[in-house]
């Protein structure tokens, strides 16, 4: 692995527990104005200081990310299909490699939908990216998505296609929490991140699922939905970190997110 290469991920992996924060907001490429990511500047401005990486589209990166935002960059770089259709893994490369390089991400990513009539040319892709990636040093986050077939998110369809992601190159993977997440983690050779999926019921669902993926051997978490529609975002969002980082248990984690909520709901008053 390149120096360049390796700098990349260590942006996204501060030195101290190794693991990391990204915050998802890339669902507009195929969802459009999201629930609470309306106006994305908005719904970024707040959080990115306590996010360890972005994921989110060039678009989005230029209109709604300062310049001088130190938080690194994971750009997602597939598309062409929206919610619209009944087949969500008819992707292909949106954004080329010189446009990441041009925009100094430290990551691209991609979704790869394993099983779907369209995996042979999402696994391609996969492929094409990290030989493009290789070349200029640049990261390759494959995402094992699923798209409306939720059912798929078991150990055993989990573990084949983060298996084939890494085997195909992917220097990460995002994928799902499920029963048996262990299994996934053992046949993965490269480093799993965890997705946070649709919104859960309450924060400590959330919380749950962050706790146990790290617990089970995951390096990070890339929540968006369950970050940024909570009713107090920036509050989860440091009792994620709590977490991840320092090893919180899901109780602690809540009093980090309480005392959070409860310091900025005295400084409104106050105001």
């Amino acid at each position: 692995m390149s120096w360049g290469l390796q700098n990349r991920i260590s942006r996204m992996f501060p030195t101290g527990s190794g693991h990391t924060v990204m915050l998802a907001v890339d669902h507009g490429y195929f969802m459009g104005p999201t629930r609470r990511l309306e106006n994305a500047r908005n719904t970024i401005a707040p959080l990115a200081p306590y996010a360890d990486a972005l994921a989110l589209t060039r678009g989005i990166l230029r209109t709604s990310v300062p310049a001088d935002c130190p938080t690194p960059i994971v750009l997602r770089v597939s598309g062409g299909a929206t919610i619209l259709q009944e087949d969500l893994s008819d992707e292909t490369i949106t954004t080329p490699m010189a446009e990441a390089l041009r925009l100094n991400v430290s990551a691209v990513a991609l979704s790869v939908f394993v099983g779907s009539p369209h995996e042979h040319q999402t696994l391609a892709s996969l492929a094409d990216l990290v030989s493009d990636g290789e070349e200029v040093g640049m990261p390759v986050m494959a995402i094992t998505a699923v798209g409306k077939e939720l059912e798929k998110r078991d150990a055993r369809y989990l573990s084949l296609a983060c298996r084939v992601s890494a085997e195909l190159g992917a220097h990460l993977v995002k994928t799902y929490y499920c029963d048996g997440f262990e299994k996934v983690v053992e046949a993965c050779p490269v480093p799993l991140v965890v997705a946070g999926g649709p919104k859960l019921e309450n924060d400590r669902q959330a919380l749950e699922l962050a706790y146990s993926a790290i617990s089970l051997g995951a390096k990070g978490i890339d929540m968006g939905r369950n970050i940024w529609q909570s009713d107090h975002p920036v509050a989860m969002l440091k009792a994620l970190r709590a977490i991840v980082h320092e090893k919180a248990s899901v109780d602690d984690a809540l009093d980090v997110l309480n005392g959070e909520k409860n310091r900025r709901l005295a400084r409104a008053a106050a105001t």
